[in-house]
């Protein structure tokens, strides 16, 4: 982990630790009191739920700050991890209030729940639970594998009115209630998230949509359903973008002006165009497939930290599988190397599958570099992603940068493989996507 994610979650523990603190009285009080753990336990979840839900929103905010810090797919996973961990808690605040406040009225559990769902805040707050449990359910791998992305999308929109729902709970709440430091503070909190979820995923949007006017001029195949689009704009050269990193591109066709698709650029920007890459994977990107020249498109980013600025080490070596040359083909052709210190290594299933081989084997012989094609069945020795095929590769792999983009389960096998070969972890970067 680098140095930089590592200090964010230190940020992140920090405010835990600050928001148990203005639990404390609270805690304290119910700890003197002559009954069960259930007061304190409502306590402590309560307000770790509430900052928990704030600290969710700046997640996903696209924040480029975090975004280019942190890197997409590891906020992706924190925010994954962080979701679980918040409901835990959710869901424990409401079982341990519920059951502390029968304790207290010495009444019955189902009593004492209508009770409190009479109080402030309470019935905005439970609908606010249902959606969050909603949006988990939907979450669960067995369910995301039969949904499309735009309708996972659209799902995960309600959490924004989940948390809104439940605000309002947790300003009246006997920790924060009548305590004007905390109340200021959870607010700023909230408002700080909500400001950069709507700056960077709706603001934003609109100003490079205006700004840069970007258009589709050119759509070409580049293997069976695959093609790439070069998208020219204005003033590009003010978003910066860099090989390895990616756009979500939103094209504003009836089929598709609903969703923002995360593509890497499959080459370095040039002037004012940008190239794209899109595999048919779903109903999604076959819609792309079919897009023509003239379409309006509107932007996100750029995002993403697989860029060569992570680098450590004068060698590289980059490690595509499939659809994952597309960020790995801008890298080679600019990422400093001498002459014999960078190589790409390409798995595909067939030579059909073989994207940019033309462009590849050109920038190969320009740079001096390597390209190595692992074609076929992954059960050859010679396609195997071990450490021993890959050492044989590349003899001084552990000392060289490694770069990877590739599917799940071959992305895990060179996990294991660079492991194994004692690349350090230092040296090890990927940016995955997926949802």
């Amino acid at each position: 982990m680098s140095d930089r994610a590592t200090r964010i979650l230190l940020v992140i523990g920090a405010g835990a630790a600050a928001t148990v603190a203005l639990a404390a009285p609270g805690t304290l009080a119910a700890l003197a009191a002559p009954s069960s753990l259930a007061p304190v336990i409502a306590h402590n979840a309560g307000m770790l739920a509430g900052y928990g839900a704030a600290v969710m929103l700046v997640m996903m905010s696209r924040w480029p700050l975090l975004e280019n810090a942190v890197g997409a797919d590891r906020l992706a996973r924190w925010h994954a991890t962080g979701g679980r961990t918040f409901l835990v808690l959710a869901l424990m605040h409401a079982i341990a209030a519920v059951q502390g406040w029968a304790q207290v009225r010495r009444i019955a559990v189902l009593p004492a729940l209508a009770e409190v769902l009479g109080m402030p805040g309470l019935i905005a707050a439970t609908v606010a639970t249902a959606l969050f449990l909603f949006v988990a359910a939907m979450s669960i791998r067995a369910a995301r594998r039969r949904m499309s992305y735009e309708r996972w999308h659209l799902t995960h929109l309600s959490v924004y009115a989940a948390v809104g729902l439940s605000f309002g709970h947790e300003l009246a709440g006997p920790d924060v209630a009548g305590n004007r430091a905390a109340q200021i503070t959870l607010s700023l909190l909230y408002v700080y998230a909500y400001v950069l979820v709507l700056r960077y995923r709706v603001i934003s949007p609109v100003w490079q949509a205006f700004r840069h006017r970007m258009r589709v001029v050119r759509v070409s195949r580049e293997a069976d359903g695959v093609v790439s689009i070069v998208v020219r704009g204005r003033r590009l050269g003010e978003l910066s973008p860099r090989p390895g990193q990616f756009f979500r591109w939103r094209f504003l066709t009836a089929r598709t002006w609903q969703s923002a698709h995360p593509f890497s650029l499959s080459a370095p920007p040039i002037g004012e165009f940008l190239r794209l890459t899109v595999k048919e994977l779903g109903p999604g990107s076959a819609c792309l497939q079919r897009i023509r020249p003239g379409v309006r498109v509107v932007t996100e980013g750029p995002y993403g930290a697989m860029t060569a600025e992570r680098r450590t080490r004068p060698g590289v070596v980059l490690i595509a599988g499939g659809i994952g040359i597309t960020p790995m083909r801008a890298l080679f052709e600019t990422i400093g190397a001498a002459p014999g210190r960078l190589t790409l290594i390409y798995r595909a299933t067939s030579v059909r599958d073989i994207v940019f081989r033309a462009e590849l084997d050109e920038i190969a012989r320009r740079r001096g570099a390597r390209v190595h094609y692992l074609v076929g069945p992954s059960s050859a020795s010679a396609n195997r992603m071990d450490a021993a095929n890959l050492t044989r590769l590349v003899s001084d792999l552990r000392d060289r940068d490694v770069y990877l983009c590739a599917s799940p389960r071959l992305a895990e096998a060179v996990r294991e493989a660079v492991r194994e070969a004692g690349v350090p972890r230092a040296q090890f970067h990927e940016e995955v996507f997926a949802f």
